[in-house]
């Protein structure tokens, strides 16, 4: 494998069970709560719960992480960057199945990936040619924003699938990672405004 190419993010999807594909997407709109709650701490917790108990009382879950939510106030980056966020929860399927939360996976997946590039590269009219290309492995295709994140997507993947004890906590590492880079993006572009 080049330096510029990383697993493909599709199959990678393509083949995670229940309980990585929630924790994927959830892992990616967990990066992006900066751009709708700027101090965005424990507002998924209910969800990232609900993920460690293999779904139990999902739906229950998910009505109490948006009641949270209803009340956020946009952060300054944009309304437009924190409407994607908060399309992120909104897509998220009230029941645990494969099929829909494999399709929230991928929904989410494509909406941090579009985000990270809209914040740190200039906007292209071929933005969607180019994050085809990024999920299908081909990092030069987008910049390093949205190249870190697309790493950080394909490694939470992995260690989902390896299984073992601490898979989740090492994803929610990840996550709290990512989401501060993006909070120092926010925060830069705020100073700058």
């Amino acid at each position: 494998m080049s330096p510029s190419t990383t697993p493909s993010l599709v199959e990678l999807i393509g083949r995670a069970d229940e309980r990585g594909l929630a924790a994927a997407a959830l892992a990616c709109l967990d990066r992006c709560m900066p751009l709708l709650v700027p101090e965005a701490t424990d507002q998924l917790r209910p969800l990232w719960l609900g993920v460690a108990r293999g779904g139990a009382g999902w739906s229950r879950r998910l009505a109490e992480t948006t009641a949270v939510l209803e009340d956020a106030r946009p952060a300054p980056v944009g309304d437009e960057e924190a409407a994607l966020v908060r399309s992120m929860l909104d897509a998220a399927p009230a029941g645990w199945a494969p099929g829909s939360l494999r399709a929230w996976a991928d929904t989410c997946s494509l909406t941090a990936l579009e985000l990270h590039q809209r914040l740190g590269a200039a906007a292209t009219p071929e933005l969607a040619r180019a994050l085809d290309r990024c999920r299908a492995g081909d990092l030069d295709a987008v910049g390093p924003l949205a190249g870190g994140e697309l790493r950080r997507q394909v490694r939470a993947l992995e260690i989902l699938a390896e299984g073992g004890a601490y898979g989740l906590r090492r994803v929610l590492e990840l996550s709290a990672e990512g989401r501060r880079i993006l909070q120092a993006v926010v925060s830069r572009r705020a100073r700058i405004a």
